[in-house]
């Protein structure tokens, strides 16, 4: 259904089931002021367009998932769906992520329990890497707080009637300009950040839907800071591939020594190959076993 103001309402269809909880959850957790927001019970955040910008706002609902997209051009709605589909891995197969890790003893009742974790992934893949990287090493609250600086500095207005946001995430090539003197970041990290922004101003890695996985893990791996942490959580939630894996990751490791589960992030991908090809949502129902945010919806 459409309005006269470029403002579209419909339902995105998913393969049931789907549990929420993370999924938004996480979204909601990890929200980079101005361009994303929880607001009424539902994720709001800016997208930028091939024709334009727009503002969605996502629902969880017990058989879709509600969206309500404002444009800025009529023409990008078929773009943005698809952008959103893949934000919340909607077109995930479910039963045969469950039928794999199910047949693991030790991630069998988290599974039964809460069938249908998704991937939270990204509407752009150059901005996830970017935030991948600011988040090394720091608190949730502390990368949301480098992304929003960010965004205020580099990132391009826009008006949200409705809500409080205000800019879309800057490109590569807006942040190509940035003076790495005045980033709140440690030496060796701004390096990293500059290093990573420079070479996707280029268009010397390739972080698009349908691109080579490998080439583009050897291509970030190759930039100086990019470690494997930093590497799957891109592969994970920017390249979209379901077998990612972050061993090493302290949430993970957390999990792991709870449940009895190797350490070691050598141990523990020996362990996890039993996981494979489904490794990516093994990782949502480990950090689920923790007490955070990102696990849970929102209370409003």
């Amino acid at each position: 259904m459409a309005d006269d103001h470029g403002t579209v309402s419909l339902r995105l269809p998913f393969r049931a089931p789907l549990c929420p909880g993370n999924l938004f959850g996480h979204l909601a957790a990890t929200s980079v002021p101005g361009v994303e927001e929880w607001r009424d019970g539902a994720y709001r955040r800016t997208l930028r367009l091939p024709h334009g910008h727009g503002v969605v706002t996502l629902w969880p609902m017990p058989d879709h998932v509600g969206c309500r997209l404002t444009l800025s051009d009529r023409r990008d709605l078929p773009t943005a769906i698809g952008r959103c589909r893949n934000l919340l891995d909607l077109d995930a197969d479910p039963v045969a992520v469950g039928d794999v890790l199910r047949a693991d003893p030790v991630l069998a009742p988290f599974v039964d329990e809460h069938p249908g974790r998704r991937v939270p992934r990204t509407v752009d893949a150059s901005e996830l890497a970017v935030r991948a990287v600011l988040g090394q090493q720091v608190s949730t609250a502390a990368a949301r707080t480098h992304a929003a600086r960010l965004v205020t500095a580099h990132g391009e207005p826009i008006t949200d009637p409705e809500g409080g946001l205000t800019h879309l995430f800057p490109t590569p090539e807006a942040l190509a300009s940035l003076d790495p003197a005045r980033l709140a970041l440690p030496r060796t990290r701004r390096a990293t950040l500059t290093g990573l922004i420079a070479a996707l101003a280029a268009g010397e890695i390739d972080l698009g839907a349908g691109g080579d996985r490998c080439r583009a893990r050897a291509q970030l791996s190759a930039l100086p800071g990019l470690g494997p942490w930093t590497v799957e959580t891109i592969a994970m939630r920017a390249l979209g591939d379901p077998d990612a894996f972050i061993p090493a990751d302290l949430g993970i490791r957390v999990a792991a020594r709870r449940l009895g589960l190797p350490v070691t992030p050598a141990a523990l991908t020996r362990r996890a190959a039993a996981w494979r090809p489904w490794r990516a949502y093994a990782v949502q129902y480990l950090w689920a076993t923790g007490d955070h945010p990102v696990n849970r919806l929102p209370a409003a």
